[in-house]
């Protein structure tokens, strides 16, 4: 009997030993999960331009709107690019010196912030910013003047150019109103985006390949529009969609160019 009495006060003191330690790493635990949980939330707020699968649903059930935004890198842009001479593919003789070869010229563009409201689950509005080119393949052995008036070119035969690409950088500053539907079973939904944006050029360049020169590079603004403002409709499912875009103003401040305006689609990467 006695064996037995002392037997259990041993095991009662061991207990109450042991369990603060036990609770203590429970309590370590516990934290050290939420601590994670709160940087992984924060990480996908930031990646994510400040929307998640979470929060989405949350919004639904709510149905109360709430500002979104941050640092993003989607709606990633790459296509073709078109001109238009006054409202015909073909180009006019004044711009004949333009002529490109539509196969090799190109458009590419992606966003790098944006900030807006999501209203509910199916409908945002938010501005962003990031950066867009126009890449030219002309087709003829010319290079084009700088700081001139009016478009100079010269002829640079027998030189011939493996490639002669005239493009232009701007910085554009779209405002977007998305739609998409609910997500299916699949977790993806629809999306169509649309508005217009204003673009700020960064620079004009040309960059030629020759054998008998090499590669030369030469920048100017080349004429192109300072400001630059069209409009941009994207659609698609999941994180891959089609756009299209027109600018209104026209391509160029020079004369003779008037009525030559500028138009690409191709493959968005990145819709959300």
């Amino acid at each position: 009997m006695k064996r037995l009495i002392f037997t259990a006060l041993m095991v009662s003191g061991l207990a109450g030993v042991m369990a603060p330690r036990a609770f203590a790493q429970q309590d370590t635990v516990v934290r050290d999960t939420i601590i994670k949980k709160k940087r992984s939330f924060s990480l996908n707020m930031t990646l994510n331009g400040g929307e998640n699968k979470k929060s989405d649903s949350t919004v639904a059930a709510s149905k109360k709107g709430r500002f979104v935004g941050g640092i993003t890198f989607t709606r990633v842009d790459w296509g073709f690019s078109r001109l238009i001479d006054n409202g015909s593919f073909n180009l006019s003789p004044n711009n004949d010196f333009l002529d490109y070869k539509g196969g090799k010229t190109s458009t590419f563009s992606f966003d790098i912030l944006q900030f807006g409201y999501r209203f509910n689950s199916n409908f945002k509005v938010y501005v962003a910013g990031g950066f867009d080119w126009t890449l030219i393949r002309l087709r003829k052995d010319i290079t084009i003047a700088k700081n001139s008036n009016e478009f100079v070119y010269t002829d640079q035969s027998p030189v011939h150019f493996s490639k002669n690409r005239f493009s232009s950088s701007y910085v554009h500053i779209p405002l977007n109103f998305e739609f998409r539907t609910s997500e299916n079973k699949n977790g993806k939904r629809f999306y169509l985006v649309l508005g217009p944006e204003v673009s700020f050029l960064l620079n004009g360049k040309i960059k030629q390949i020759s054998a008998e020169r090499g590669k030369e590079k030469q920048y100017d603004s080349y004429h192109f529009q300072s400001v630059r403002y069209g409009g941009t409709v994207r659609f698609g499912y999941g994180g891959l969609g089609l756009f299209t875009k027109y600018y209104f103003n026209d391509m160029f401040t020079t004369s003779q160019q008037a009525g030559l305006k500028n138009m690409s689609f191709g493959v968005t990467f990145g819709l959300n």
